[in-house]
């Protein structure tokens, strides 16, 4: 990467009418933004479906774009919708944060709308669609399909053996035609996401800006992924995990974090020559420039849980892919660019992993002032290969991470990076990241608005009243775009 820098917004959190940011009018002026504050690229959450709690990292596939973030308008342009039904849906009444309660009921009601119209009119760009990803689309829309006709249960939970097994192609044929329109609506929508999304990144690309994503390093247990190949994950013979995923007990949990995601068979991986972790990342091509890889520590060696229990406390660590895996991707993707999330306690292995990848890793500078402790995340221990953030979709903002911090730490920082009341404590703690070495710099957009409590996007190890955070119509000015555009240029990270 050449030295420039970027900022980390959802899509989810982009303004529109219609309770949840979409692929349509703000996200143009987003990058309408981002070019005239001379950054270079755009970070942004998955965009897969959310399932249980909502989480991107938690998703129903790991190719599927989101129905939510289809925009209505658009679709209402294309004659698909007409706006009387559009404006009549309860999307919630707080333009700050998403309900998605409210979403859930109103979205796909609105959108088998616009698959009724459209299914028959689009029959021949949707069959190449179809044709184009029949590697996953035909088994995500019939998983789809088969939840909505289950009640939603997780497919552990179906009734029906014969298809949660998937015994036989006669039963996968016997439901595709007995759920044959919720197939057809949910293929339907992913036509629908994937042509507004190509819109859109030839738009990004167009004003120089190139997109950051990330990839969660698991998959969910409840997803079309595990559901279609369970033959790659560490499963019995009636498909129930043998272990699953995790972080050990550290100095903030005790208890250690149990996410609970099925683990992979690495050694099935490997023989079929990472097939599947190669499909992965050719989808996640399809959305994104740049990959970041989520808890990439577990490519060294991974937490395994035992099944049934409930904390990470009795787990041990099992060595992962390592570079086996990492070379294989770097060889089949030389145009696509990976980012290292490496945080949190460093071992001689996974830093031995970084170096050998070629991968740059992160620096968060809420992690770095540690008043008891000399931190690799302070500014001047950076070497460049590496991306430095004022924090992650996790963090706090830095103006809520200030109330929070221990006085000291906030002290610690305030002498490092010379902060005055003037300037504003946000403001100085970006021009600590902009000013550093790091060859990429990216701050979340509320840390540019100057927001604090009540602003933050997930508060990790919680349930509920995460993701839903959204920008105002009107807080991105231009008065704001020039003074970050003048501190990008300053600190030579502006896009010549």
């Amino acid at each position: 990467m050449k030295r420039s820098s970027g900022i980390l917004m959802a899509v989810s959190s982009l303004p529109s009418p219609y309770g949840i940011g979409t692929l349509g009018k703000a996200a143009y002026d987003f990058v309408d933004f981002l070019k005239a504050a001379g950054q270079s690229y755009w970070q942004m959450l998955p965009l897969n479906p959310t399932s249980y709690g909502d989480s991107p990292y938690q998703s129903f596939s790991a190719y599927a774009g989101n129905p939510y973030f289809i925009d209505p308008d658009m679709l209402v342009k294309d004659g698909l919708l007409k706006r009387s039904e559009c404006t009549k849906c309860d999307w919630g009444d707080d333009p700050r944060h998403a309900d998605y309660g409210k979403i859930y009921e109103s979205r796909f009601a609105l959108l088998h709308k616009a698959y009724k119209r459209g299914w028959e009119r689009d029959a021949d760009k949707v069959a190449a669609f179809v044709e184009e990803n029949s590697r996953w689309l035909p088994d995500y829309a019939l998983y789809m399909a088969c939840k909505r006709h289950f009640g939603m249960k997780a497919w552990t939970e179906w009734d029906d053996e014969d298809i949660r097994l998937r015994k036989s192609e006669s039963v996968l044929e016997k439901y595709r035609a007995l759920l044959a329109d919720d197939v057809q609506f949910f293929t339907y929508l992913q036509f629908l996401f994937f042509s507004q999304w190509e819109l859109l990144r030839d738009y990004v690309h167009q004003q120089g800006i190139r997109i950051i994503g990330d990839l969660p390093i698991y998959v969910s247990l409840d997803s079309a992924d595990v559901w279609a190949e369970p033959q790659f994950f560490q499963l019995d013979e009636e498909l129930v995990p043998k272990s699953v995923a995790g972080v050990p007990p550290d100095y903030f949990t005790a208890d250690g974090q149990l996410w609970g995601n099925p683990l992979y068979d690495w050694d099935a991986m490997r023989e079929d020559g990472f097939g599947w972790w190669i499909r992965r990342i050719d989808g996640a091509g399809k959305l994104y420039d740049v990959i970041r890889i989520d808890h990439f520590r577990g490519f060294a060696s991974y937490w395994s849980v035992p099944y049934g229990e409930t904390t990470a406390k009795n787990g041990h660590w099992v060595t992962g892919p390592g570079m086996d895996l990492i070379d294989r991707l770097n060889g089949w993707f030389p145009q696509l660019e990976f980012i290292a999330e490496d945080l949190g306690y460093p071992t001689p292995e996974v830093a031995q992993l970084l170096h050998d990848s070629g991968w740059p890793g992160m620096k968060v500078l809420e992690f770095a002032f540690d008043s008891r402790d000399t931190s690799s995340y302070l500014p001047h221990t950076y070497t460049p290969h590496c991306i430095c953030y004022t924090g992650t979709h996790d963090n706090s903002p830095l103006l809520l991470w200030r109330q929070e911090a221990a006085p000291e730490d906030i002290a610690y920082a305030i002498e490092y990076l010379a902060l005055t009341e003037a300037e504003g404590f946000h403001w100085g703690v970006i021009r600590g990241g902009m000013s550093s070495v790091a060859e990429l710099f990216v701050a979340q957009v509320q840390d540019y608005l100057g927001l604090g409590e009540g602003h933050r996007m997930n508060i990790p190890g919680t349930q509920g009243g995460n993701w839903t955070w959204r920008l105002l119509p009107g807080e991105l000015t231009e008065k704001l775009a020039a003074r970050i555009d003048r501190m990008t240029t300053l600190y030579g990270r502006k896009k010549e």
